[in-house]
């Protein structure tokens, strides 16, 4: 195999590589070393590459499968977002306001290792994982593959540019009101939000009061699947447990869904004041027809958002960006803007925050109305394309809050019910700038949503495409 297509082959087919003595980690290791060094400089997504490290892990790995070990990731390199903690490093979160590095591995972390994965390094974020673009004052901006002027979106925007640009074949996300689907969607990569519950967060119980979630971008639902096979499961830290899957991801992706009913829905949440792109609106029109003649009963229905769905997202967004700032060991250091969210998640009463957790269940109920008679619901993924780079430099936290929610309506509602949901590519438009679709799944069912996108993946072959450049 080329060294391109190794590059690109993700995280599931490498893993069988590995353990068929095709290729070796050492091998694959060195492949992504050298275009991190050769393509990394044009995109940013590396805030750190663990060059010594990475290379004496694969060739543990090596090693041990020498030795007969099958672990499922097995010498195969995974890049972690630069909010979870690895042990050894300083978890930067876009900023230089922590300095000091962590003793343990996330959980998440600690699951990949058991299972196998080299870390490879830690990739860029905004500050506080704050924004759906990734630039900031201290590590820079991070660019989009398919458009090294836009961005690849946020919170996950080095981890979404690392996978589309091949620097990696499967990096972790984290999603708190889209920060993983925004990222899949403007890179033409798969992002599933998994259920609340599902991924442990810890040693951060409750992101954002239970909006954020840890997961995946990959370029393959396979890849998808076989993470969520091998990091699920939570701890006595976690405060949220999901409902068991019947069988594996895995096995969920690798079947067909069934005759399905989808409900589709362009519909903006109140509040919301922004236009659908028309190439974004004609992807969402062309996938109906596809799934249509895929065998699925579609039903144009609007879920129920309400006047409360968008604020029970700020809510807990803000007060929980105000919570981060305050964990910090330099918060003077942070950007003024960063600075201003937290003022206004201070400004935040009690009583608002009790508000949005105790009124969760009535959302989500009137939400998942939706869902009686159906099984999925789509909707488009964001409403615009990405943002230029320093499209929203020097702009205010009131001015960016309300420019990029005009761009992602879709997501955070999604956040607050705690239910899966995924972005999948759907095309390209007229600028050469993917396309994506949001699959929304009923409560703990990932596995839907999975056979699902793998039906479309067969169907549309994303995972054949890359970005002019990089290949």
């Amino acid at each position: 195999m080329e060294p391109v297509d190794l590059a690109f082959a993700g995280i599931a087919r490498q893993a069988e590589l590995i353990r068929d003595g095709e290729v070796s980690s050492v091998e694959l290791v060195g492949v992504y070393l050298e275009r991190i060094a050769r393509l990394d400089p044009a995109l940013n997504a590396f805030r750190s590459v663990l060059d010594e490290r990475v290379r004496l892990e694969a060739e543990q790995a090596d090693a041990r499968r020498a030795g007969g070990d099958l672990r499922p990731l097995l010498g195969v390199p995974i890049a972690v977002k630069d909010d979870i903690d690895l042990a050894g490093e300083p978890t930067r979160w876009g900023t230089n306001a922590n300095d000091r590095p962590v003793a343990r591995d996330a959980e998440v972390v600690r699951r990949l290792r058991e299972a196998g994965a080299v870390i490879i390094g830690k990739t860029n974020v905004p500050e506080l994982t704050i924004w759906p673009f990734t630039e900031t004052a201290t590590w820079g901006a991070t660019r989009n593959p398919w458009d090294l002027q836009r961005s690849p979106g946020g919170s996950s925007g080095g981890s979404g540019a690392a996978v589309a640009a091949g620097l990696v074949g499967a990096a972790l996300g984290s999603d708190g009101a889209g920060s993983i689907r925004i990222p899949a969607a403007w890179c033409g990569l798969v992002g599933l939000k998994p259920q609340r519950g599902r991924v442990s967060t810890a040693p951060r119980p409750r992101a954002w009061h239970g909006l954020s979630v840890n997961g995946v971008l990959t370029r393959r639902v396979a890849d998808t699947a076989l993470f969520h096979d091998v990091a699920s499961g939570t701890t006595e830290v976690d405060q949220d447990r999901a409902p068991a899957p019947e069988g594996t991801f895995s096995e969920a992706a690798s079947r067909p869904p069934g005759r399905l009913r989808i409900a589709y829905s362009s519909k903006f949440p109140p509040g919301t004041i922004t236009k659908l792109d028309p190439d974004e609106r004609k992807a969402f029109e062309q996938t109906v027809e596809l799934l249509r003649s895929l065998g699925h009963e579609l039903v144009e229905r609007d879920p129920g958002y309400g006047a409360d769905g968008i604020p029970s997202v700020i809510v807990r967004y803000l007060r929980g960006i105000h919570d981060d700032l305050q964990t910090l060991e330099h918060p003077e250091r942070t950007e003024r803007r960063t600075r201003g969210m937290a003022r206004l998640g201070g400004l935040i009463p009690p009583a608002a925050l009790q508000w949005s957790l105790a009124n969760e269940r009535a959302l989500a109920g009137r939400l998942n109305e939706v869902f009686d008679g159906h099984d999925v619901l789509m909707t488009p993924a964001t409403a615009t394309v990405p943002p230029r780079i320093g499209q929203l430099q020097g702009r205010g936290a009131v001015w960016t809050l309300n420019a990029v929610a005009g761009m992602v309506p879709f997501n955070g509602v999604w956040n607050v019910t705690g239910q899966p949901a995924a972005a999948v590519p759907a095309g390209f438009g007229a600028d050469g700038l993917p396309r994506s679709v949001q699959l929304v799944g009923r409560e703990g069912d990932e596995t839907t949503l999975l056979a699902l996108s793998a039906q479309l993946e067969a169907e549309r072959r994303w995972q054949d495409e890359r970005p002019p450049g990089f290949s």
